[in-house]
């Protein structure tokens, strides 16, 4: 997403994937390519994803987040993810996009549930 992206494009990109998001999708992406993303890239995935998974999270806050979080998992987006340096620069304008509307339902327990995540992997 770049700076002057209007708001409406975000929300049909995060709607347009909300259908694609799986926690075993998920999980298996970040996983394979933690490396290849980087912290950057997964660390508001892992807080928003931890986010989602607690039930004091408003249903609206969950389906952006699924949405977000579909994008990163689908093989098809704007720059393929396979594109060296910038195959993640998409991802995270949605990944950022989707945290500021969140950003209230984010709490602690869960920033702290993906710097242990981030931990296991780049540590």
């Amino acid at each position: 997403m770049s700076k002057g992206e209007p708001q409406a494009s975000l929300d049909e990109k995060i709607d347009a994937h909300a259908d694609s998001y799986s926690d075993e999708s998920f999980w298996n992406k970040t996983t394979k390519y933690a490396k290849k993303a980087g912290e950057k890239t997964l660390s508001p995935a892992l807080k928003m994803y931890y986010s989602a998974k607690d039930s004091d999270t408003p249903m609206w806050a969950k389906t952006t987040v699924y949405g977000a979080l579909g994008y990163f998992i689908s093989p098809v987006d704007a720059i393929p993810d396979l594109t060296p340096v910038l195959g993640y620069t998409d991802d995270i304008g949605v990944l950022a996009g989707a945290l500021a509307i969140v950003a209230a339902h984010i709490k602690d327990e869960h920033y702290e549930q993906a710097q242990q995540t981030l931990k296991r992997w780049f540590n």
